[in-house]
Formats: C-alpha cells, sequence, structure tokens
C-alpha cells in the first residue's frame, strides 16, 4: 500500500517522499497470545467493515484489494456498532487469528519491535498504538521502557 500511495502522489505532480505515511492499529504487549488476540481481535472486525466497502467498490477480484482481505470478510454477517472499538465485541466471530497477528502487535516487545522496523523497511513513517484493552498502561509503560528505546 505505501508504494501505491507513494505512486500516486508522483502520478499527482506532488513529491513522494512528501507524504507521511501512518499506521494505527492495536498493541498488546504479553506472552500469552490467545489473550492478546481476543483483546484486540475488535480491530479486525473494525477493518472488515472497511474491507466489505472496498469489496462493494471495487470487486472481491479486482485485484486492487489484497485477497487475503476480500477472503476474511466473506463470512462477515453484519456488524453491531454499539460495540464498536472494544475488546469483546461480539460482532468479531468472522475474524481469524491470522488476521488480527497481521494487523496488531502482539506478543513480547521483542516481536513489537520486529514489526515495527519491518514497518519501516515498507516505508511507513509514524505508527499510533491503539490501547483499547485491559492493558492499557502496561502496554504504555513497555513501549516506553523497551520498544521505543529499541527503535531510537
Amino acid at each position: 500500500m505505501v508504494k501505491a500511495v507513494r505512486r500516486a502522489a508522483e502520478e499527482a505532480g506532488r513529491d513522494p517522499a512528501a507524504v507521511t505515511v501512518c499506521v494505527a492499529a492495536p498493541a498488546y504487549v504479553g506472552d500469552d497470545l490467545d489473550h492478546a488476540r481476543e483483546q484486540c481481535r475488535w480491530f479486525g472486525g473494525m477493518v472488515g467493515n472497511h474491507v466489505a466497502d472496498l469489496v462493494a467498490r471495487y470487486g472481491e477480484h479486482s485485484g486492487l484489494v489484497p485477497e487475503e482481505l476480500t477472503a476474511y470478510v466473506k463470512d462477515r454477517h453484519g456488524y453491531d456498532y454499539s460495540h464498536h472499538g472494544r475488546a469483546g465485541n461480539p460482532s468479531t466471530d468472522f475474524v481469524p487469528d491470522a488476521v488480527v497477528d497481521r494487523f496488531c502487535l502482539l506478543g513480547p516487545t521483542a516481536a513489537h519491535v520486529e514489526k515495527l522496523r519491518e514497518l519501516r523497511e515498507l516505508g511507513v513513517d509514524q505508527f499510533a498504538l491503539y490501547a483499547m484493552h485491559d492493558a492499557r498502561e502496561a502496554v504504555i509503560d513497555a513501549c516506553g521502557e523497551h520498544v521505543i528505546p529499541a527503535l531510537a
């Protein structure tokens, strides 16, 4: 996606290097990946809404939306916005673990550092983390004490 954004900027006559790319996603620090996934699965449901809109606009096999995304929203049946952006959202049963793993920072701090370095290599300039789960302060502390210094 970063390449597509930079290419579009160039085609529009803009300097691609002047475009700042920010990724925003949940982060959960800890060794219990099953618990971390359940705390962050809401994000896959939220992203699923956007993917469903893209599929409706461009088609399921247009090549404009990655197949990994179009495949997981096939099992999406409605969405209850009264639970939007909350851990335990009952409208996220269609979201597989692989999607949560792909879109979230999960696991020990070393895994967070590794994923953030990969994103940096892909051209991401900023990362905004969501801490809408049961370990807000612990995640903020871990990022401040371990993740950010490792990336500095």
